[in-house]
């Protein structure tokens, strides 16, 4: 796990042959669905025939697609890793099978888009993670899903007779052999859609062995019923970070596959506060990307990965490869650490003086504006009395902050050294 725990950053992409309709992934085939606690069905949620939705398999030629390009922006971003879904829940496969003709393989383009951005990652130096649905709404043996099934239920939805499920098993394992003998190494395995069944239905303890038996140095997410090396959050960063190793999966809007119709962007000051935030916490950040049916990226999401590559370039040392920290730092915003070097990041802008509690303030030997490289002056201050009983007290912090410095998220370095005098006050 020393990688994941230590990435900081990945980039998720959603992406199959519905991105032509320009509707969400998997989901507006089970039609308009309510969660649990809601008031309201989502009055901007894709509504479509599960013949409409799955049309254009035979016509999905991403004649644009360039997993170079994309795998390039994702390295020049910061992310470590990138995870790709290779099969959702609408059960198209991504990739090259020999176990359905439901796939990319049998379309226009027909070339192994999974193969493509594998190598493409790889070549970045990155680490190679795909996403593979347990559940599959078009295999007709889990069994597929009908318009008759609406409302969807859920753990309400259709069973299959013994001999399906053996059927449908068999091929999902045949399946996730394909994926993690083809593509040389495999670091990741997103698995989602594991509500509908329960972990003894799933076999799931046969699912991960299966996985480590083919690929020993593979993690595996949460999603597989009762097992996972960690764990993932959807969309809202948890108060209380998990005690596991976790990562947030998380959109750039509402959406996870290319939808024009969601507006409801997020700004590139907005995402590195989450960046600033889930890294503090010990956590990943796993942002989306979805291309358009012909395999671009939209331009909007282009702009906020150029704005992050910018911001994480002067950065980076701050959010990528960093450890929480240190417990009792007490700071109007994220803290983080790396060797000897406490990051202050400025999610909220300070008005004058910037102030830090808790911090070992003799041994403090400069602070920096990570934006600039720019030093700043400080003052220190410690309890008196502590200042007499303790070698190392901990005490205040005080910078004069210049102000804005045009960066998403500006970030104070604090450097240490060895325990010293640096207190602007003495014991009376």
């Amino acid at each position: 796990m020393n990688w994941f725990r230590q990435a900081g950053l990945g980039l998720f992409v959603h992406w199959d042959h519905a991105s032509q309709q320009g509707i969400e992934l998997s989901w507006p085939l089970v039609g308009r669905w309510q969660p649990p606690g809601y008031d309201a069905v989502d009055p901007e949620s894709d509504d479509v025939s599960v013949a409409e939705y799955h049309a254009t398999a035979a016509t999905f030629n991403p004649v644009h697609w360039d997993a170079a390009d994309l795998a390039r922006r994702a390295r020049a971003a910061g992310a470590r890793y990138v995870v790709f879904t290779a099969k959702h829940a609408a059960g198209y496969s991504m990739f090259h099978t020999a176990y359905s003709d439901h796939s990319i393989e049998h379309s226009p383009y027909g070339r192994d888009i999974t193969a493509e951005l594998v190598e493409a990652v790889r070549a970045e130096g990155l680490r190679v993670g795909l996403y593979y649905s347990l559940a599959d709404w078009h295999h007709p043996d889990y069994p597929a899903f009908t318009d008759a099934d609406r409302p969807y239920r859920r753990e309400g939805y259709r069973r299959p007779t013994q001999e399906q499920w053996g059927r449908y098993l068999r091929y999902m394992h045949d399946q996730l052999t394909e994926l993690l003998t083809r593509y040389g190494q495999i670091d990741l395995l997103w698995f989602d859609g594991g509500w509908e069944r329960t972990t003894e239905e799933w076999r799931a303890d046969q699912i991960r062995l299966l996985a480590k038996s083919l690929q020993p140095k593979i993690v595996i997410n949460d999603r597989l019923p009762q097992h996972g090396d960690y764990r993932t959050p959807e969309q809202v960063t948890p108060i209380a970070p998990p005690s596991s190793p976790w990562e947030l999966c998380l959109t750039m809007s509402e959406s996870w596959g290319y939808r024009p119709a969601d507006r409801r962007h997020k700004t590139a000051r907005q995402l590195a506060v989450y960046l600033s935030e889930v890294t503090s916490k010990g956590g990943n950040l796993l942002l989306n990307v979805g291309p358009t049916g012909e395999g671009q990226l939209p331009l909007w999401q282009i702009e906020r990965l150029d704005a992050l590559a910018g911001w994480t370039d002067r950065h980076g040392e701050a959010v990528l490869g960093v450890r929480p920290g240190p417990a009792g730092v007490q700071f109007y915003g994220p803290v983080t650490a790396r060797d000897d070097t406490i990051y202050l990041h400025l999610v909220m802008r300070p008005v004058g003086e910037l102030v830090a509690r808790g911090l070992p303030v003799r041994r403090i030997r400069g602070v920096r504006l990570l934006a600039t490289g720019e030093s700043l002056p400080f003052r220190t201050n410690v309890e008196v009395h502590d200042g007499v009983v303790s070698a190392e007290p901990t005490g205040e912090l005080f910078v004069e902050f210049p102000g804005d410095s045009g960066a998403l998220v500006d970030i104070v370095a604090v450097d240490l050294g060895e325990s010293g005098v640096n207190t602007s006050r003495r014991p009376a």
